[in-house]
């Protein structure tokens, strides 16, 4: 129905029906007599007088998205939708989100739709940017403030990560205990013993009118940002068994649209919250993630996440550089990801997800692997948000890049350890803070050239193991995302056991928050 056409017993009933009020509470929502509600619905033909044509057209206009998509379905009307946009009809991983949300917010098919193209003929795309500014400007330092006011900041053993460099202290939103820190653990099957116990999707999940108008809305905003979705499988952590030296646990399976159209949420509306200051409403935080004992109740909710490792690369001494040292890669991340955008992070940072092999790909090993190809080398074609692939084994190694298969070659000329793990309190994932290490020099000689980031960074940089002064700058930026501080402090703790004369790095010590 059209807010302007003429209301009339039966569209004043649908209304009060998608409103979901007794005949009590919509008249007093109205303002109006009990009797004339009553009358609606004993007279669907009755044409309401023109004063109460305004009251219904003011009630119609400030309903949300569910409670219009409701009342379309209703009446069996349709709000008009954004002309034009091939993704509505097109993109498969669209229609897979539409259809999520029908299915999970209890609508007929084609009501999401309906409400999603609506929702994007309403967006200013020129204030969505603004807003991705203002975004920008709120710090690592602001949001793990915040989610310590809101979360305190310990229960039981567990509490918040907290990085000393020098004389300067960095707190980050990292949920974490004493056991989880400094792992050394190496990435191989004897030590990264992750099992997946069910490959099958996790039980279905209500959606209320607030989540569902929320999905709606990220939803449409990918749309008028042309960000990219794609709708590939995750792993979901069930059980965890983090220890010295092993990983171990169980991963089931999810898909990206339930992750990005439920936790995935809890940022924007954190750092939206910050921004308008006063006491922090945070409602979709409070349905999904509401306190510190439901983080750490991994089994009983999403809980998706993944890898991520600074890498640090062996270089000769130089004539012009220098002497020996190791590279040390840090992107600045894409403003068209959905998550950490414009932040600072280590790189490779992927989502834990399987490829071809469910069981095999469930190692943190094996993500990393990926990422290596996907981050630093250049392969578009294990890029999923690229391209698609129905390579049986996209990581063989007639497949690989040439520098991914120079590693592989020979045992010691590829480390991969994770030195900690945490459940991020900004979208409650799982986060394995890694270090990836390239002993030997020859590497650089042969392919420092062909290093380079791919779309998900807007920026990639490089710093020396033995520039204290650039490093403790570096990690007391408030740039960085929480996760990426997280694993860049616990890596450079690992390699100044390691790294030998190569590095000269600041002093760092962790604490967990008391």
């Amino acid at each position: 129905m059209n807010p302007a056409d003429e209301w009339t017993g039966r569209t004043a009933s649908a209304l009060q029906a998608a409103l979901r009020m007794s005949n009590e509470g919509f008249a007093a929502h109205l303002g109006i007599g009990v009797r004339t509600v009553a009358s609606w619905h004993q007279k669907p033909d009755l044409r309401p007088r023109s004063e109460m044509q305004q009251v219904l057209d003011r009630a119609y206009e400030q309903v949300g998205d569910a409670e219009r998509a409701r009342f379309a379905e209703l009446t069996g009307t349709a709000p008009a939708e954004a002309p034009g946009d091939p993704r509505l009809d097109d993109d498969p991983n669209i229609a897979s989100a539409l259809e999520w949300i029908d299915q999970h917010a209890h609508w007929s098919p084609g009501t999401a739709r309906r409400a999603v193209a609506a929702k994007a003929a309403q967006l200013d795309t020129q204030a969505l940017r603004d807003r991705s500014t203002r975004r920008s400007w709120v710090t690592q330092r602001d949001t793990a403030d915040a989610l310590a006011a809101y979360y305190g900041s310990r229960t039981g053993e567990h509490g918040l990560y907290t990085a000393r460099v020098g004389t300067e202290l960095v707190n980050t939103s990292v949920l974490t205990c004493a056991n989880w820190l400094d792992l050394d653990c190496e990435l191989r099957p004897a030590s990264d013993r992750f099992r997946v116990a069910t490959a099958q999707p996790e039980a279905d999940l209500a959606l209320d009118d607030r989540a569902a108008t929320a999905a709606v809305h990220r939803l449409a905003e990918s749309l008028a940002m042309n960000t990219r979705l794609v709708n590939s499988p995750l792993y979901r952590a069930l059980a965890l068994d983090i220890a010295e030296h092993q990983l171990a646990g169980s991963f089931g399976t999810t898909h990206f649209v339930h992750y990005a159209l439920t936790l995935d949420l809890l940022e924007g509306e954190l750092v939206d919250a910050i921004i308008a200051g006063g006491p922090l409403k945070l409602p979709l935080r409070d349905r999904y993630l509401p306190n510190l004992a439901s983080v750490l109740d991994v089994g009983t909710r999403l809980c998706a996440g993944g890898a991520l490792a600074l890498t640090a690369i062996a270089r000769p001494a130089d004539p012009f550089r220098g002497e020996a040292d190791y590279v040390l890669l840090v992107q600045e991340r894409s403003g068209n990801v959905l998550n950490a955008a414009r932040r600072l992070a280590v790189i490779p940072k992927g989502f834990h997800q399987p490829l071809t092999d469910v069981r095999r790909d469930a190692q943190i090993g094996a993500t990393l692997r990926r990422e290596m190809e996907e981050e630093l080398f250049g392969r578009p074609d294990i890029d999923n948000t690229v391209t698609d692939s129905l390579t049986a084994d996209p990581m063989h190694p007639t497949l690989m890049s040439e520098p991914m298969r120079w590693l592989m070659q020979k045992p010691g000329r590829l480390r991969m350890e994770t030195t900690g793990f945490g459940l991020n309190l900004v979208s409650g994932n799982f986060e394995f803070a890694s270090l990836i290490v390239i002993e030997d020099e020859e590497f650089w000689n042969q392919y420092g050239g062909v290093v380079a980031a791919n779309w998900e960074s807007s920026t990639l940089r490089q710093y020396s193991t033995t520039d204290i002064e650039l490093l403790t700058e570096l990690l007391t930026d408030v740039a960085w995302s929480n996760e990426g501080l997280f694993a860049m402090t616990q890596g450079l703790r690992r390699l100044a056991e390691i790294g030998g004369d190569r590095v000269r790095l600041p002093t760092i010590e962790w604490e967990i928050s008391e």
